[in-house]
């Protein structure tokens, strides 16, 4: 009878362990304000997560041309994680953005490996040649529950922000 309770206990633990673990939908909206300039120059954009007490976590996006000598200008990206990074830059990298909302999905894998329960702070940071730069942040709580949405409004180099976190239960 011992062996049918041990067998019993030990297909829960592996349904629950194996079939139960939530994904996260990990969903960035950016928006790049349109100017009207003779001279423009798409921003350079990177996204980076830091604990509440400002320690880096996980750097998530970076957008940039071929010119790496102005990633120094994305300044706080710059200090907490990038000049410790060598291209590709652990393969966040992509090309810069025109003017427009653009969607930025992040691999629910590596979030959830990086990050322990806790307060997290996403930032957002657009630097712009012949243009200006701004940091923009989004706090959230991880794991997420059920779901969470949060936007912040940029005032100059960035437009509206959103983060969507979305747990989906993986089905059997």
């Amino acid at each position: 009878m011992k062996n049918i309770h041990i067998i019993v206990i030990f297909n829960i633990f592996i349904c629950t362990t194996t079939f139960g673990n939530p994904k996260v939908a990990f969903i960035l909206d950016i928006e790049i304000p349109k100017f009207k300039t003779s001279e423009y120059h798409a921003p350079y954009i990177a996204t980076w997560i830091e604990t509440k007490d400002r320690k880096p976590i996980i750097a998530t996006s970076l957008w940039f041309d071929e010119q790496e000598k102005w990633l120094k200008d994305i300044r706080q990206w710059w200090r907490k994680t990038g000049r410790n990074q060598k291209k590709p830059y652990d393969g966040i990298t992509g090309a810069t953005r025109r003017p427009g909302m653009h969607k930025l999905k992040l691999s629910d894998s590596e979030i959830s490996n990086e990050l322990v329960p806790g307060e997290y702070v996403l930032f957002i940071e657009a630097a712009r040649e012949v243009g200006g730069r701004e940091v923009l942040k989004i706090p959230f709580n991880w794991p997420i529950e059920d779901s969470f949405i949060s936007s912040v409004q940029g005032k100059k180099e960035l437009g509206k922000i959103t983060l969507s976190l979305n747990s989906q239960q993986e089905s059997l």
